[in-house]
C-alpha cells in the first residue's frame, strides 16, 4: 500500500555522520591498542576510551553551537530548575560511557568491523525486543529493515569465516 516517510533529514544526515564516524573511531581505535609503545602510555583502554571521548566531545562543540547555539540558554534555564533532568542526564551520560568503554574493549578482541556488525544486530535486538515488551505492532517497513540487518549481519558472519578459513589454509 502507500505510506508517507516520517522523518526528520537532519537527523537522518547526523545519525549517518555519527555512524561513519563510529566506524572511524573504532578503527582508530584497534589501530592504537596494537601499538604497545601508545598502549602502555595510555595505561589501559580505558584510558584510552576516555582520551578518545574528551577529544570527541571538543570535536563535536563547534557542531553543538553551529546548530544548538541558540537554545544554550533555554537549555541552561531548565536544568538549573530541574532535578529529574540533572539526574536524567548523568544517568544517561553514565550509561552511555560505560556501554562505549566496554564496546572499546571488546574492539581489542574483536576487529572494527566485527564490532559494527554486531552493533548493527544489537539495535535490531533492541528494536524487536522493544516492540515484543511494549506490544507495539512493528511496521512493514520495519520488518523488512530488521530482516535485511539480520541478513547482513548473517551474510558478513558467514563469509567471514569462510575468509579466515581460507587464510589458515593457505597459512
Amino acid at each position: 500500500g502507500s505510506y508517507s516517510l516520517k522523518f526528520e533529514q537532519t537527523a537522518l544526515v547526523f545519525g549517518m555522520l555519527a555512524n561513519t564516524f563510529a566506524a572511524f573511531k573504532g578503527s582508530e581505535n584497534k589501530k592504537l591498542m596494537s601499538d604497545k609503545g601508545i598502549a602502555e602510555r595510555f595505561g589501559g583502554v580505558g584510558n584510552q576510551f576516555a582520551v578518545t571521548q574528551i577529544i570527541g566531545f571538543f570535536l563535536c562543540l563547534p557542531i553543538m553551537f553551529l546548530t544548538e547555539g541558540d537554545m544554550l540558554n533555554t537549555f541552561i534555564d531548565k536544568l538549573s530548575n530541574s532535578t529529574q533532568l540533572q539526574f536524567n542526564l548523568v544517568m544517561s551520560g553514565l550509561c552511555f560511557y560505560l556501554y562505549n568503554e566496554l564496546a572499546t574493549m571488546t574492539l581489542k578482541v574483536t576487529g572494527p568491523v566485527t564490532a559494527s556488525v554486531a552493533n548493527t544486530a544489537k539495535r535490531v535486538i533492541v528494536m524487536v525486543y522493544m516492540a515484543a515488551v511494549t506490544g507495539k505492532v512493528l511496521t512493514d517497513e520495519q520488518k523488512i529493515g530488521a530482516g535485511v540487518a539480520i541478513c547482513g549481519v548473517l551474510l558478513y558472519s558467514v563469509v567471514d569465516d569462510i575468509l579466515k578459513s581460507e587464510k589458515t589454509k593457505t597459512s
